[in-house]
């Protein structure tokens, strides 16, 4: 169960380093723009046959082996084309999101962690990750094998993915039934279910709050809007107070106030050494 924050708990802006309001995908800027034909691909491309491709290749977890630290500095080379609040390097974005959690929830170090680690699956832009393109790593994530909801931003654009006109996907449930659980649907392919795979796979000890946090974080449509609910079970009713929470920070922690590196690194080091072993397979 989720349990209330510190005092003088954290206060989300109203607007974003743009000075745009956040999640805003309309403002007339040159980087919406890019932003909306980053989901124009995304939205095509994005298909229930290859969301299998890609999980089954990247389960191979075949890549590199490193430590989650030396994958937070990896990420200093990753800008997300898909955000519209943010233009800097990825770990300045971590270290917002886990020092604003750590401050208002001081007890709970398992979600301090998962702040710090839940877009470390944007390595998959690298080359030694496979270079993928940002349409199958970054942005808002959604469900495949049933009808793509309104609810996801730019729905406009599935009039020509394949899986549209597919009478076996395109239906309320497709290819599930009533509270049959989110971990057997297939979401969009990118940095969330990266992430999850690899935690998952090198036995992190996180709770199921934490790795839920992860798999989950960029599905915008269920925990913004709540499209899909009818495909939750009981557990994710519980695990999406958490990531509910947790969203506050990350959308609204990414500002331009700098966080000092190597003072905050013990701390965390400290906690990835408590859930994940030194070394894992990516």
């Amino acid at each position: 169960m989720a349990v209330a924050p510190a005092s003088n708990a954290f206060i989300a802006p109203e607007i974003n380093s743009f000075g745009q309001s956040f999640r805003d995908y309309n403002a007339g800027s040159e980087r919406q723009k890019s932003v909306e034909e980053f989901y124009r691909l995304n939205h095509i491309n994005q298909t229930y046959d290859f969301v299998k491709k890609m999980r089954e290749e990247y389960s191979k977890l075949n890549r590199v082996e490193m430590s989650i630290w030396e994958c937070c500095e990896l990420l200093n080379e990753v800008v997300d084309d898909s955000d519209p609040d943010l233009d800097e390097p990825q770990i300045e974005h971590l270290l917002q999101t886990a020092e604003a959690v750590r401050k208002d929830y001081p007890n709970e170090d398992w979600l301090h962690l998962t702040a710090l680690i839940h877009d470390l699956g944007k390595v998959l832009l690298l080359p030694k990750f496979g270079g993928l393109p940002q349409w199958a790593v970054v942005g808002d994530t959604h469900p495949l094998g049933c009808a793509f909801d309104e609810a996801i931003v730019h729905h406009k654009y599935f009039k020509d993915n394949p899986d549209h006109n597919n009478p076996s996907y395109n239906s309320k449930y497709g290819i599930y039934s009533h509270g049959c659980g989110l971990e057997n649907v297939m979401m969009s392919w990118g940095h969330d279910d990266y992430m999850y795979l690899v935690a998952k796979e090198n036995g992190s000890t996180l709770p199921q709050a934490g790795l839920f946090i992860i798999r989950y974080h960029s599905f915008y449509p269920l925990h913004k809007s709540g499209a899909y609910e009818h495909l939750m079970n009981k557990e994710d009713e519980q695990n999406l107070k958490w990531l509910q929470i947790f969203n506050k920070y990350d959308l609204y922690s990414k500002s331009k106030v700098r966080i000092d590196v190597e003072k905050v690194k013990p701390y965390y080091l400290s906690l990835i050494d408590k859930y994940f072993p030194e070394k894992l397979r990516w």
